[in-house]
């Protein structure tokens, strides 16, 4: 009877084993089977790219576009800037293309037309904002593909300012990343594309207007719901298929993901960040006031000269779950010309550690004072005094030498 239970016991934990090993083996396997024609995941904090798939491959962006729109006319406008709705901007909008309803001669300002732009994927409101940061929506897409070259996007061009299809309008799934990168930098951006809904008051040419997210991760209500995100932008057209470039953070990592030419979205942007979440995490490298080097100050006093180096901040690095990650031997860069004296939490250099093909540098810092030794000054001290003393030594027997000589001319 003990025999079987043993069996039964140990064939439990081979299973337990199994499972566990199969989940972990899950979590490890980079290909996700996305439809998506491009795919990529970021940490936004170290740019590593995580997960990626023909990500430089060139790709329509249909409404993603509109974070740029966003962020040009974030970097241009203030929020609370009154904008009138122009006959050209409303009525350019193709059959089929999403809207806000947008009257001409409406008013509205900055913050809810990018409130209708990012959240509703207004593409009126993307016409009205162009040619009202740009004088004209031919000049703001001058602007938009300027801002492309500042950034070093290079595999991307931009004709219109909503994501119209063009076959001359297309972007990556990298660059697209790095652009909501730049993006987040911006607190109202953040904030606006990360409402999941928006509310637009009574103007002086409609009533008030409640809109709700095209991004469904954010909609807590929605099945597609994921609380971890905070930002997002959708897109599609028939061409494009289904795009959405977002953010999440979880567990102090912050991660940023791009699916485009998808036919699920939602569940194949979700499977990126568990992905991601799953797989890398925030490991403490080095801590503040950790000694990284010693150094000699030569000019020092005996008790002081010897001097700790000390990290000046602590850096934490994205690592991935089944590395082991040792802490590393940083590289130092010391300033020129260390000499005393030194007070403590001067900078005196830079460690630089790599960590998995990331680089990470925090200052260094005297961890005390170095007072200037004296001795060198007493050396010189004794030495100009004896140079002096023999100086007047040889002037005065010299002096003498001389009468002596006088004297003896005369006798």
């Amino acid at each position: 009877m003990k025999t079987i239970q043993k069996k039964i016991l140990t064939t439990i934990i081979l299973l337990i084993l199994l499972v566990f090993n199969f989940s972990y083996v899950f979590a490890e396997d980079e290909n996700l089977n996305l439809s998506a024609g491009a795919a990529i995941l970021i940490d936004n904090k170290t740019n590593k790219v995580l997960y990626s798939k023909n990500e430089n491959e060139k790709m329509y962006p249909a409404s993603t576009t509109k974070i740029m729109t966003a962020i040009l006319t974030l970097e241009n406008c203030d929020l609370n800037e009154t904008v009138t709705a122009s006959y050209d901007a409303v009525m350019s909008i193709p059959d089929g293309y999403s809207s806000a309803n947008i009257q001409i001669g409406e008013q509205l300002t900055v913050e809810q037309l990018l409130q209708a732009l990012l959240v509703h994927s207004a593409n009126d409101a993307a016409n009205i904002l162009a040619e009202y940061v740009g004088g004209s929506i031919d000049s703001f897409i001058s602007m938009m593909n300027t801002k492309l070259n500042e950034l070093n996007l290079e595999n991307s061009n931009f004709t219109n300012a909503y994501g119209k299809h063009d076959e001359d309008h297309y972007t990556t799934a990298h660059d697209l990343a790095f652009l909501l990168q730049y993006c987040l930098k911006n607190e109202s951006f953040r904030r606006i594309a990360g409402s999941a809904s928006c509310a637009i008051p009574a103007t002086n040419k409609s009533s008030s207007r409640l809109y709700h997210s095209t991004n469904e991760l954010l909609i807590s209500n929605n099945k597609n719901y994921y609380k971890y995100l905070t930002s997002g932008k959708t897109g599609y057209t028939s061409q494009a298929k289904e795009c959405l470039v977002s953010s999440a953070y979880k567990d102090d990592l912050e991660l940023i993901s791009v699916v485009l030419g998808s036919s699920n979205r939602f569940g194949e942007t979700r499977k990126l960040y568990e992905y991601g979440f799953s797989n890398y995490f925030i490991k403490n490298i080095v801590n503040q006031n950790d000694i990284a080097t010693q150094i000699e100050i030569s000019n020092g006093t005996k008790n002081t000269r010897n001097l700790d180096l000390i990290t000046k901040d602590s850096i934490s690095a994205l690592v991935k779950n089944s590395e082991q990650i040792l802490k590393p031997e940083p590289e130092i860069i010391l300033n020129d010309n260390i000499s005393a004296p030194i007070t403590e939490h001067d900078i005196l250099g830079q460690a630089k550690y790599e960590i998995e093909g990331v680089e990470y540098t925090t200052d260094l810092i005297a961890s005390h004072n170095v007072e200037k030794s004296m001795f060198l000054n007493y050396v010189l001290y004794v030495g100009i005094t004896f140079i002096v003393l023999f100086l007047c030594y040889e002037l005065f027997f010299s002096h003498k030498k001389k009468k002596k000589n006088k004297r003896r001319r005369r006798i």
